[in-house]
């Protein structure tokens, strides 16, 4: 398929614009593209006619325009995150034979809103509606995690700490150990702490804002998956919840 040199062109210019060069000038952009600056400035001057690029009167830099943020609402506005993220969530089964999951923070309980279930799979207690404490589940661990401080604290104190088995956490400490843990490595593990004999994984979604959006996660039974083969699907998971962080406008720093 051909591509419109000045089509593409254009898009570089826009790709130049980021949180370290929110403003640049005409010679930047210039050196940047390899470009002569008439060409730039043709550019330059179309895409501020459709309101993509705007220029500072005082200093003359150019800087993204305001049709960016209508466009990003109206995508943000149409984004069905069920429907964005089950592709993934049926692949990553697929491959592992497991249960895979969507879950979402509401309030202070993580929230079941998608399940694709596994044809290894042996579990039944999730579904979804179904809403599982934040301490006791990979998801709920991750979904604290990866918050802003502020919010992480005032979730972590509203925790009223239950046993559900033998290896539940049951105490704040042991909890914020679990939670930097997962900031470490990426992603959080329930060890049978919600269910006896199951085993979940799971790891953070990225939305533009570098946010944390929602959590995906992956159920075992332990008698049937070693550690060695978690390890395996931990990688299949994290590389899956990467590829939807993208698609949902994440960058990496």
């Amino acid at each position: 398929m051909p591509i419109i040199q000045a089509i593409d062109r254009a898009l570089k210019i826009v790709d130049l614009f980021d949180e370290q060069q929110t403003e640049l000038k005409i010679t930047e952009i210039s050196e940047q593209m390899s470009l002569h600056k008439s060409t730039v400035h043709s550019l330059l001057k179309t895409l501020q006619l459709h309101g993509y690029i705007q220029q500072d009167e005082q200093n003359g830099k150019y800087r993204l325009g305001m049709r960016f943020a209508e466009k990003g609402q109206l995508f943000l506005n149409q984004l069905d995150l069920r429907d964005f993220v089950r592709p993934s969530l049926k692949k990553l089964s697929s491959l592992t034979g497991q249960t895979t999951h969507l879950v979402t923070l509401e309030r202070n309980e993580g929230l079941y809103v998608d399940k694709v279930e596994g044809e290894k799979a042996a579990i039944r207690y999730s579904r979804i509606g179904r809403r599982v404490p934040l301490y006791t589940s990979a998801a709920g661990k991750v979904l604290v995690a990866f918050q802003e401080q502020p919010l992480r604290q005032h979730l972590v104190m509203s925790i009223t700490f239950e046993q559900k088995t033998e290896k539940t956490i049951l105490n704040a400490k042991t909890y914020e150990q679990a939670l930097e843990a997962a900031i470490i490595n990426g992603y959080a593990i329930d060890n049978e702490e919600n269910e006896v004999g199951v085993r979940c994984a799971a790891v953070p979604i990225f939305n533009h804002n570098g946010e944390i959006q929602a959590a995906i996660s992956l159920s075992t039974m332990l008698a049937t998956v070693g550690d060695e083969e978690l390890q395996v699907f931990i990688q299949q998971l994290k590389q899956s919840a990467d590829e939807i962080s993208v698609k949902l406008g994440y960058r990496s720093k």
